[in-house]
């Protein structure tokens, strides 16, 4: 698509200076709700936006007359302006606008405005500002309000509890039509996102999440549309098609998620106290808690194992069997390392640190039966609780300056 295809014939003069903000309204056959939507919204931004703006409405391809309700909006309002697009799709609509704005932020709404819009400011100005990189509107937060049937909230809650299950995400609701982003950070994720549809919103988010970029939460009042026209379950089917192509593309590496984060996500930030390195403390409690669970876990499995298998059989089997767990537990709670990326290689560095322990902790059970033959029953567990103890700061060591440094 040229630049000439975007521009309405009829379209008006340019302002002087660029818009801070580009609100686009994709449309498809909105003929009746596009006017009053448009007055609305233009109403609004004019008496509460303090920046300069400008709404932008995407028409997928028409055929009814939303396009000539479009173009007389635009030449009523000089704010307002048309972009036509020959074939259909939200995420082809967004791509294609928010590719060609000069907007410093890059937002979109559901033309129903479903969502008051009291939300608008709040959602722009961490972008504005530079505090966030990306914002949503958020119909799952506590504080939110939403009115709508008990089917499309079952629906809703499933589809983000999915999300987060096989694609570690964090953000709470991928597909409030109420988003925005920094134009920059735009130039960087659109032309890795292939879906040009429904699924172009998580995509746009699961991308940004992984490249490191912040995302910002507004929580909204919502009134569901009885008259949405979006498709259930053909939806849903491309939702689960995106979803699995994600996963493979992160899987094997497609995705440059690592080359992003170093060029977008934020640095880490500065110790509060001189001296010592930034999230230790959390660190520290967190491995802390792991570490209870794990001594727990090989106590346990030790005492259960020791008899068909013998001292250094059921240690050297608990060992390897808590190492494996620990590891991917600090992984993801003391690190806070999500996805699958390096998870191989996470385990196998762990496997040695499982190595250095073994050696440490059979040691010691070689040297008690040296020693005193054959020691009491009570003594082999005191003994491998009080190596463990004597490993647990290299342990600590070795995962945060080793093996999860670049988280």
């Amino acid at each position: 698509m040229t630049l000439g295809e975007l521009a309405p014939a009829d379209a008006p003069c340019a302002p002087t200076l660029p818009p801070v903000v580009d609100i686009v309204i994709p449309v498809y056959n909105e003929e009746i709700d596009l006017e009053p939507c448009v007055r609305r919204l233009h109403a609004h931004l004019t008496a509460g936006l303090p920046y300069p703006f400008q709404i932008t409405v995407a028409d997928n391809a028409s055929t009814d007359t939303t396009l000539k309700v479009a173009n007389r909006l635009s030449a009523e309002f000089p704010s307002v302006r048309v972009v036509h697009m020959p074939e259909k799709g939200k995420g082809r609509a967004l791509r294609a606008v928010w590719s060609t704005s000069d907007a410093t932020v890059l937002a979109y709404m559901d033309v129903d405005l479903s969502t008051d819009l009291a939300a608008v400011l709040p959602l722009i100005a961490p972008l504005v500002s530079g505090h966030s990189d990306l914002a949503i509107g958020t119909r799952l937060h506590r504080g939110s309000r939403v009115i709508r049937g008990a089917k499309r909230e079952f629906i809703s809650r499933s589809y983000n509890l999915m999300l987060r299950h096989t694609l570690s995400t964090r953000f709470s609701d991928a597909t409030c039509g109420f988003k925005a982003i920094r134009r920059e950070v735009a130039a960087h994720l659109l032309p890795l996102i292939e879906d040009n549809g429904f699924f172009f919103d998580t995509e746009l988010l699961v991308l940004a999440e992984r490249s490191g970029l912040r995302i910002h939460e507004i929580p909204v009042d919502w009134i569901d549309d009885p008259d949405s026209r979006v498709h259930i379950i053909n939806t849903a089917k491309a939702d689960l098609r995106g979803i699995a192509r994600l996963a493979r593309a992160f899987a094997t590496g497609k995705l440059p998620v690592h080359d992003l984060h170093a060029q977008l996500g934020r640095a880490p930030l500065e110790p509060a106290t001189p001296g010592v390195p930034a999230g230790l403390t959390r660190q520290l409690v967190r491995f802390g808690a792991v570490g209870v669970v794990s001594t727990v876990a090989y106590l346990v499995l030790f005492l259960l194992l020791r008899g068909p298998l013998g001292a250094q059989g059921a240690n050297g089997l608990t060992v390897l069997s808590t190492t494996v767990a620990n590891t991917a537990l600090n992984r993801r709670f003391t690190f806070e390392v999500v996805g699958p990326q390096r998870r191989t290689r996470h385990q196998l560095q762990g496997l040695i640190v499982f190595g250095l322990a073994l050696g440490l902790t059979s040691g010691t059970l070689a040297l008690a039966h040296s020693v005193s033959g054959t020691p009491p029953a009570a003594l082999e567990p005191a003994l491998i609780v009080a190596v463990s103890a004597a490993t647990t700061l290299l342990r600590f060591l070795l995962l945060r300056r080793w093996i999860f440094h670049d988280a």
